[in-house]
C-alpha cells in the first residue's frame, strides 16, 4: 500500500533557497553537493547542507542530496566518500543514476532512483524497488493508467513525480545529444539544451515543413489540476523541478502547491502530510507570474496536441495592454486594467512580425492617468524591432512582485498547547506540539493569591503566548488555579518550555531506514543492455551483470558509439504536433492512406538530424552522429590527463563453476 504521508519536494540551488523552500511549506528539499549532481553550477559545500538540515529536521522535513550523474571509475571513491560525508552531517537520503554506487560501501542513507533511470514500466520500478531503492521518480512521460500499472507493482518504495517546472523533451537519461553535439553531457550534470534551439524542418522531398521552429522545445509542466488524480494513481512525492531557478520561483511555486495540497488533505483521515507545521503567506501564490513557457499536463491525461513552445523558449510573461503611441525616444501604453501599475525596472515584451518574441527593460515608467503610461525604454527606439501603435504587450519581469518576494514572505509554525498548574512548590508549565512531543519544566516560587485573578490570568495568558520568535504558534492555553505570577516567571518558563520541547522533536526525529535488496539478486527485466543504459564504470557493469545482464554496453560518453544512432528518444513527435500524424488523418477524406510516417529532417547551423517515428509506441527518435570536434576534444582531454572508465563492450556474467 502506498504511504498515508503526502510530500511536497522543492527544488534549491542552494542552502538559503532550501530554508525558504522549508518556510513556504516544503516537507523536502532536493539540492546538489559539492560534486557529481546533474545540475553541475548548482553545488553547495558540506557546511551549507549541514545547515540546510538543521533548519529542516526542525519541522520534521528532509533534504536528499542529488548525486546523479553517471561516473567514471576513477570518480567512484569520491563518490562514496561524498555519501559518507552526507550521511554524517545529517541528510536524509542520495538521489542516484549510476548503479555503480549500489557496489559500494555506502551509509545506511536511503537511496532514490533518479529521473534519469528512466523509470517508465512496472517491470523497471519493480526491479530498482527490489535493487534497494526506498524513492523513485517516474518518467514525466507517464499517464494515469500507467502510473497504476507501475502502483501495483511497487508497494514498498514511494513514487514520486515531476508537477511543475520545465520539462525535458526526451526521456530523462536518454538524452545524448548535448553530448554529441558540445561535449556537455546532460547524464553528466551539464546539459547545453539543443532541444531550446530553432530547426528547419524539411521532409523526405526536401521541402520545408517548419522554418525556423523550436520544434523540440516543450512548454512546462503544470499538474496543478491533476493532484488528487495522481494521488489516487499512487503518487506520494510531488517533485517541483528548478535547481537552477531563483528564490522568487521556489517561494512562490512551493506555496502553491503547498496550499493546494493542504486543500486536498482537508477532510481526509487517510491521508496526512509528510512534516509539521502550518504556513501563512504574506503574497498570493501565482506560477504564472514566475519564469515559464506556458503550461501543459503533458501526457498525464493522453496525449495532446498543445505541448510545444513552438515560437520561443523564453518567459513571455503576463498580458499587459497595447501601444497606443510610438515616439522618438518613448512609447506610450494603455494597459488592460486600470490596477495595473508599471515600475522602473520592469521588462515588456511582444512579438514581432516574424513571430519572434521581443523585449526591453522599463528605464523610467510615468503614469499619465486612468491606464495610460508614458515608457522611456532601456535601448533605442529604433532597436525595438515592429513596435507600433497596437502592439499587445507582456511584462515578463514585475519589479513589485521581485521586491515582494525578496523580503520574508511566510512563516511556518507548529501548533502547541501549553498547560500552567501549580504543583506545591511552584509552577509547572507542560507544552504539547501537534506531533505528540512533550516538554515539561517547573520553577520553584512561593504561591501569593491573585488580586485580581481575572487580570492576572490575562496577563499569565499573553506571557505564555508570546512564541513569534519561535517556530511554534498557541492552539490552546490552559491555566489551573489563581497564583500570582511575576512576568519574568512566566517568560523564563515559557523560553525554557520551547527549548525543552525543541530539543525532545531533534530526539526524537529518526532518518528513514534504507530498503533492504531482496536476495537472491532480483533479476533485470532484460538480459542485454545497449548505450542508452548510461554504464559508464565498471561497478555498473558489475551491478547488471550480478542482476542477470549478459551483454553491457558502454554508456554513449565513453565514445564507443560512432556512427548515427538516436541521440534523443521522446514522446514528444514531431509530426504529431505539425498534424502530420498518419493516426491523425484516419477517417479524413481525400487524406487517409495518403500520410505515412516517414522520416523527418531537422537542420539547426551546420547539424542535420534525422527524426524517424516508431508509431507503434508512439515514439520519435532524434537520430544523429557526434560531431567531429566533440571527438577530437575528448582524445586531447584523454592524452593530457589518462582517465578510468568502463570501455569493455561486451561483458558477460561469469561461467558458472
Amino acid at each position: 500500500m502506498p504511504r498515508p504521508d503526502l510530500e511536497l519536494l522543492a527544488p534549491a540551488r542552494d542552502a538559503d533557497i532550501g530554508i525558504e523552500a522549508v518556510n513556504h511549506g516544503a516537507d523536502a528539499v532536493y539540492i546538489g553537493g559539492p560534486a557529481f549532481g546533474a545540475r553541475d553550477k548548482a553545488g553547495n559545500s558540506l557546511a551549507d547542507l549541514e545547515r540546510l538540515a538543521q533548519h529542516a529536521h526542525r519541522f520534521g522535513a528532509r533534504i536528499f542530496l542529488t548525486l546523479n550523474t553517471i561516473l567514471r571509475d576513477d570518480e567512484l571513491e569520491a563518490a562514496r566518500t561524498l555519501a559518507w560525508d552526507a550521511w554524517n552531517i545529517g541528510l536524509d537520503a542520495l538521489i542516484v543514476q549510476d548503479m555503480g554506487l549500489l557496489e559500494l560501501d555506502l551509509p545506511p542513507i536511503q537511496l532514490h532512483a533518479s529521473t534519469q533511470t528512466d523509470i517508465r514500466t512496472p517491470e523497471k520500478a519493480r526491479f530498482l524497488q527490489d535493487s534497494g531503492f526506498s524513492q523513485m521518480v517516474l518518467a514525466r512521460e507517464l499517464t494515469l493508467p500507467q502510473i497504476r500499472a507501475v502502483a501495483a507493482q511497487v508497494t514498498e518504495a514511494t513514487l514520486e513525480f515531476f508537477i511543475h517546472g520545465a520539462l525535458c523533451v526526451a526521456y530523462s537519461g536518454q538524452c545524448f545529444i548535448s553530448h554529441a553535439h558540445t561535449g556537455r553531457s546532460a547524464n553528466r550534470g551539464n546539459c547545453s539544451q539543443e532541444c531550446r534551439l530553432p530547426y528547419t524542418v524539411t521532409d523526405a522531398a526536401g521541402r520545408i515543413v517548419a522554418h525556423e521552429k523550436h520544434v523540440l522545445s516543450l512548454k512546462d509542466n503544470d499538474q496543478s489540476a491533476n493532484l488528487a488524480a495522481l494521488v489516487e494513481a499512487g503518487v506520494r512525492s510531488f517533485k517541483i523541478e528548478g535547481r537552477y531557478k531563483d528564490l522568487g520561483y521556489v517561494k512562490n511555486v512551493t506555496a502553491h502547491y503547498r496550499r493546494l495540497l493542504d486543500t486536498l488533505l482537508e477532510g481526509r483521515n487517510d491521508l496526512k502530510r509528510a512534516s509539521s507545521g502550518r504556513c501563512r503567506f504574506d503574497f498570493v501564490p501565482d506560477p504564472a507570474r514566475n519564469f515559464n513557457r506556458g503550461a501543459t499536463d503533458y501526457f498525464v491525461n493522453g496525449r495532446l496536441d498543445d505541448i510545444g513552445a513552438f515560437d520561443t523558449p523564453k518567459h513571455a510573461g503576463l498580458p499587459l495592454g497595447h501601444v497606443t503611441r510610438v515616439a522618438r525616444e518613448h512609447f506610450e501604453l494603455e494597459t488592460d486594467s486600470a490596477e495595473t501599475l508599471l515600475h522602473n525596472g520592469d521588462a515588456l515584451t511582444w512579438v514581432d512580425l516574424h513571430g519572434e518574441l521581443q523585449g526591453v527593460p522599463v528605464n523610467i515608467a510615468t503614469h499619465l492617468g486612468g491606464r495610460h503610461w508614458r515608457i522611456l525604454p532601456n535601448a533605442e527606439m529604433a532597436a525595438l524591432k515592429h513596435l507600433r501603435p497596437g502592439t499587445t504587450l507582456s511584462r515578463n519581469r514585475d519589479m513589485a512582485w521581485e521586491r515582494l518576494l525578496a523580503k520574508k514572505s511566510a512563516e511556518r509554525r507548529i501548533a502547541l498547547d501549553l498547560h500552567w498548574h501549580a504543583d506545591g512548590a511552584g509552577f509547572v508549565l507542560v507544552a504539547v506540539d501537534e506531533d505528540g512531543h512533550q516538554a515539561s519544566v517547573r520553577a520553584e516560587h512561593a504561591l501569593e493569591p491573585a488580586r485580581d485573578p481575572a487580570r492576572s490570568r490575562d496577563a499569565l495568558r499573553e506571557s505564555l503566548g508570546k512564541l513569534g520568535t519561535t517556530i511554534f504558534e498557541p492552539r490552546s492555553i490552559t491555566i489551573e488555579g489563581d497564583a500570582f505570577v511575576p512576568a519574568s516567571l512566566a517568560n523564563g518558563l515559557r523560553r525554557d518550555a520551547v527549548a525543552a520541547l525543541e530539543a525532545a522533536r531533534a530526539a526524537a526525529f529518526e532518518r528513514l531506514p534504507r530498503a533492504v535488496p531482496v536476495e537472491p539478486p532480483a533479476p533485470y527485466p532484460e538480459d542485454t543492455l545497449s548505450y542508452l543504459a548510461n554504464v559508464y564504470n565498471s561497478k555498473a557493469a558489475a551491478f547488471y551483470a550480478r542482476h542477470g545482464v549478459k551483454v553491457i554496453a558502454a554508456a554513449y560518453e565513453s565514445h564507443e558509439e560512432l556512427g548515427e544512432v538516436p541521440l534523443m528518444i521522446t514522446k514528444h513527435c514531431v509530426r504529431f504536433s505539425l498534424s502530420l500524424c498518419p493516426k491523425q488523418a484516419k477517417g479524413v477524406i481525400g487524406v487517409q492512406g495518403t500520410l505515412r510516417a516517414e522520416p523527418l529532417t531537422l537542420v539547426s547551423g551546420g547539424d542535420t538530424l534525422t527524426l524517424r517515428f516508431d508509431c507503434k509506441p508512439c515514439e520519435m527518435h532524434v537520430v544523429g552522429r557526434m560531431r567531429k570536434s566533440v571527438l577530437r576534444d575528448a582524445a586531447r582531454e584523454a592524452a593530457a590527463v589518462p582517465m578510468q572508465f568502463y570501455r569493455t563492450r561486451p561483458a558477460r556474467t561469469p561461467a558458472a563453476s
